[in-house]
């Protein structure tokens, strides 16, 4: 099987059904599709059984977890697919011929380790954004200082997971990202971007909306992987990076804070001179 698409769901049930209807309606059929419920008690599971007629290869479960990515390993090591898309109950598939997209990109990129697409964000005010993630350019450790690769709309071969492990189950909400930052920029991953729209995803999810938890997990997380000169420099410049990239987008500015900088350099390297002047006089 080239494709094991996950969803995991706890006590939303009209989520899991636009989640389900997205992934059944697809123009091919021939991938594997795993829900895995966290013994829901809200009509969840009459759902699942809604759609079962409707997928030639599908596997779900329904029990108590320990969390979300605890259901999402559940589904992980369940998943017999080349690919893992990780699908959760409310987000759904952008198109009807996504898989069908993605497959055919799979075979024209030689099947590389990771590959994403885009991911629609829709916003409780019915607001719809597209958000191109690096949309092609290699990330960096400073693209993990604040961000992350979003997990909706990639593939991501199942072998990974065996060589960097699972995701962390004491992380609560930011395990995928901390599997990314061992997987890209430490583990010499580079994904590769597609310009498709892959899915649409539901921004009242968890990790949007507790974003102090979110940020402090990242930098409690960044403290333990990074010697600590290291770390402070990271937390200290990395603004300071991010607004240089920014700058350079723009030649007209960058050319003016460069000759700022270069007039401020000067003048700090005339008053050394001097300061040496003045102590070997």
């Amino acid at each position: 099987m080239q494709l094991s698409i996950i969803t995991i769901n706890r006590n939303n049930a009209a989520g899991l059904d636009s989640t389900m209807r997205s992934v059944a309606t697809q123009t091919i059929k021939e991938f594997e599709y795993i829900v895995i419920d966290g013994a829901s008690t809200d009509g969840s599971v009459e759902v699942i059984k809604k759609y079962e007629p409707q997928f030639t290869h599908l596997h779900w479960i329904s029990e108590p977890d320990t969390g979300i990515y605890n259901a999402m390993n559940k589904g992980i090591r369940m998943a017999t697919g080349e690919y893992i898309q990780i699908l959760n109950s409310g987000d759904i598939l952008a198109n009807p011929n996504v898989v069908e997209k993605m497959y055919k990109t799979l075979d024209a990129q030689a099947y590389p380790e990771i590959m994403y697409g885009n991911m629609i964000k829709s916003f409780p005010d019915g607001k719809m954004i597209t958000d191109m993630c690096f949309a092609g350019r290699i990330p960096t450790m400073k693209d993990f200082r604040k961000g992350t690769l979003n997990h909706d709309p990639a593939y991501i071969k199942r072998t990974l997971f065996e060589k960097f492990g699972y995701y962390r189950e004491d992380l609560p909400i930011t395990a995928d990202w901390r599997w990314y930052v061992e997987a890209i920029p430490f583990g010499g991953v580079i994904p590769t971007y597609v310009d498709i729209d892959v899915t649409v995803f539901d921004m009242t999810g968890v990790s949007e909306t507790q974003i102090a938890k979110r940020e402090k997990e990242r930098v409690d997380e960044l403290k333990k992987i990074l010697p600590v000169g290291v770390y402070c420099d990271y937390d200290n410049y990395g603004f300071a990076i991010e607004q240089y990239c920014r700058l350079k987008r723009h030649p007209f500015f960058y050319k003016l804070c460069y000759l700022m900088e270069r007039f401020l350099f000067k003048l700090e390297k005339n008053k050394h001179k001097k300061q040496s002047l003045q102590i070997q006089q």
